[in-house]
């Protein structure tokens, strides 16, 4: 199914059902394909705990609080 920008906003119900058939469904801005929404099988759902991000920083002995302090840095 080819979808357009417009369409996700007002045809969203169509669209659902699309990925419930597991179709996939190609959105469209400006006439050009942009991306390829596909449906999630059970199967392939993972755990958060088993994503690379996830203790990325366990060597670090810096607290969080400090580690977003000194990357956000100062304001003004």
């Amino acid at each position: 199914m080819k979808a357009s920008v417009v369409d996700l906003r007002y045809k969203m119900k169509n669209i659902f059902q699309a990925l419930d058939r597991n179709e996939p469904v190609t959105i469209t801005y400006h006439g050009r394909d942009k991306a390829i929404i596909t449906s999630l099988d059970s199967t392939e759902r993972k755990s958060v705990i088993n994503h690379p991000f996830f203790g990325m920083k366990v060597e670090s002995i810096e607290l969080v609080d400090e580690t977003m302090k000194r990357l956000r840095g100062q304001r003004y």
